[in-house]
């Protein structure tokens, strides 16, 4: 397998929009200090709903590590927490042949 593409998912629970960002933003810091990912600057936007949209790389295997690193786990459960994680289909922009999404700076690098 090689490095591949992901865009994560996160639907902030009602009112957990801000505690949600928080997360989020330690969110790519942990997994690249736990070298799960590649230097590749992830980006982060926002669907209509209020959906999130990370977009980062993995390093070939990373993904599959991730499940079994403490460190990833407690920013995965943290974000559990507060979000649901829904599969790109569920977005109204996945109905367009080009969808568009606002983005949102300085949270995910």
């Amino acid at each position: 397998m090689a490095d591949e593409m992901v865009i994560a998912m996160y639907r902030p629970h009602e009112g957990k929009d801000a505690e949600l960002l928080e997360i989020i933003a330690r969110h790519m810091p942990a997994l690249r200090a736990e070298g799960l990912v590649t230097d590749r600057p992830a980006q982060l936007m926002r669907a209509s709903d209020g959906t999130y949209l990370e977009i980062f790389q993995w390093k070939d295997g990373g993904a599959h590590a991730a499940h079994t690193n403490e460190v990833v786990m407690e920013v995965w459960n943290a974000m559990g927490a507060v979000a649901d994680f829904p599969p790109l289909a569920s977005l109204a922009e996945a109905q367009s042949r080009f969808p568009h999404f606002e983005a949102v700076d300085g949270v995910s690098q």
